[in-house]
């Protein structure tokens, strides 16, 4: 054996002895990856709960079909459940016993799934419960002027009746519910916990009814977050209305939050960790791969492009009626999966809800106002020129932020909703600032043009150059409150009421009752935090 040979032999040996080292470590690697993934597997598998598929409705109804696109429509029922059982009252205190359902969201994600209107219905809302299950099998009788958190209690079971509610859901909205969700005290401050808290603004300070909470912007989680979500008297204006409004925002900021960390391992693993162990679920999302399927199938919706709204709703004594037409005309937007300004989604045109194809009934952009909803709230004259061409186009994507200085709750949402109905597709809702008595629109220098047709909108409005300004800035006055009139639509809802008229019809203007109680998911923590 030559001296090179006896060289080249140890070499070859030790890079032998290297390789399968390297091989039994990456075996090993494979293997703890696949272990822990199937330890993760199993705990998450152990966490979720299913309620009885026997108690949905046999007769319910049909399920969305899918669009020309091949997307399909989903609506997903999202419950809060206050129930002291299973340690929960050590975070909701009280007594232990059957919960409510007094946090109710029903989730319709778009075709496209880019785009979705979470609708939350207030728990005092005077609904028909129609027959449930009890834990026995029976069956109970239709019952009418419900209060609808009373669905949830339905056989007193120890975990709710969250069938019970969804079949309520289905008869009052004539929508197929897909999936629904429970979450309870303990599952919330968890998943509250494991985004590194949820960014908030408390109105007033509040300590009462066992809730303690300091006024101002702040990140809540745990304990914190629980009281902010359910926290009713003592906070803004007391009401059930109120306290919706302020868990829309609550959401809003959660799922800014969630998006902000992205969708890796290192922020779904300990979600979904914390999300399982106090839900409940449907039987088809009854497993860790469902859920993450689901979960995956939402995570393209842009904060932008997510609307709340709720319910319309009128207070009949201590009880909450439904306004009609207009709940019908939610309903019927959502079941022909179109946005709360009659468009659809499906043409990839615009980034914001509502900025698709407009159907035949639905307004045009440039549309006068008595066809964009709350028109007094939204523009007052005809803009020049054609939306649809290259120039004009531009000058309706141009970003717009909307304030409202007239001390008029729900002003800018109802503007918002308007602006959107004329074409604009860059909408973002600011905090209120201190009463003006004019409209102003601020423009940086580029966005002249863009300015000048925004003003046409607004005949009296103050312009204004600011270097500081990034896009546009229309701040509404006095002027904008005093025009504006909530029975604007007088003549919509005279067309609803006619019997002639079509029950599937699209509305040719935006319904007050929606318009006003809409909020986009990226207006601002502290803006519009009370209906009043």
């Amino acid at each position: 054996m030559t001296d090179a040979t006896q060289d080249a032999a140890p070499t070859r040996s030790r890079g032998r002895r290297i390789a399968r080292a390297l091989g039994a470590t990456a075996a090993a690697l494979v293997v703890a990856a696949a272990g822990t993934a199937a330890w993760y597997y199993q705990r998450l598998d152990r966490n979720i709960t299913t309620f009885a598929p026997e108690g949905i409705a046999s007769s319910r109804p049909p399920a969305a079909t899918p669009a020309p696109t091949g997307g399909r429509p989903v609506n997903i029922l999202l419950l809060g459940s206050d129930t002291r059982d299973d340690g929960n009252n050590s975070l909701g205190g009280g007594d232990a016993g059957v919960g409510h359902s007094d946090t109710a969201i029903l989730l319709h994600v778009y075709a496209d799934h880019k785009h979705a209107v979470g609708v939350s219905i207030p728990r005092d809302t005077l609904v028909t419960v129609p027959p449930c299950r009890l834990a026995d099998g029976r069956w109970t009788t239709e019952r009418t002027n419900q209060m609808f958190n009373s669905a949830f209690t339905v056989g007193e079971f120890e975990n709710g009746n969250p069938a019970c509610t969804q079949n309520t859901v289905e008869t009052l909205t004539g929508l197929r519910v897909d999936h629904t969700l429970v979450v309870d005290f303990k599952g919330f401050a968890a998943i509250t916990s494991a985004v590194g808290g949820v960014d908030v603004c408390v109105p007033n300070d509040v300590d009462s009814h066992g809730i303690h909470l300091t006024q101002g912007r702040q990140t809540v989680s745990g304990q914190q977050a629980v009281d902010y979500v359910r926290a009713r008297y003592g906070l803004g204006d007391s009401s059930d209305i109120g306290r919706m409004r302020r868990q829309q925002a609550f959401m809003s900021s959660l799922i800014k939050k969630v998006q902000g960390q992205g969708f890796g391992l290192t922020t779904l693993l300990p979600l979904a960790d914390a999300a399982t162990k106090s839900l409940t679920v449907d039987p088809e999302l009854g497993s860790p791969y469902k859920l993450a399927e689901f979960a995956q199938s939402l995570q393209d919706i842009r904060l932008s492009d997510i609307q709340f709204v709720t319910l319309p709703w009128r207070f009949q004594g201590p009880r909450v009626a439904v306004v009609e037409p207009d709940a019908s005309i939610l309903w019927n937007l959502l079941s022909q999966d179109r946005t709360l300004d009659g468009r659809t989604t499906d043409t990839g045109t615009g980034t914001g809800t509502g900025t698709g194809a407009v159907p035949s009934t639905s307004p045009s952009p440039g549309a006068s106002p008595s066809a964009t909803g709350s028109a007094t709230a939204g523009p007052t004259a005809t803009a020049s020129g054609s939306a649809t061409g290259r120039s004009g186009r531009a000058l309706l994507d141009a970003p717009v932020t909307v304030h409202n200085a007239a001390k008029s709750g729900g002003l800018a949402g109802r503007t918002a909703l308007a602006l959107r109905g004329n074409g604009y597709t860059d909408i973002t809702i600011g905090a209120d600032t201190p009463t003006r008595r004019t409209t102003l629109i601020e423009y940086a220098p580029s966005r002249r043009a863009a300015a000048e047709r925004l003003a046409q909108l607004y005949p009296g409005a103050e312009l204004r150059s600011a270097a500081d300004v990034d896009g546009i800035v229309l701040t509404l006055g006095q002027d904008r409150a005093l025009a504006d009139t909530p029975d604007a639509l007088g003549a919509l809802d005279r067309a609803g009421a006619d019997s002639s008229a079509s029950p599937d019809a699209l509305p040719s203007s935006i319904p007050s009752g929606i318009a006003d109680n809409t909020r986009p998911a990226d207006t601002d923590l502290c803006n519009d935090l009370s209906f009043g």
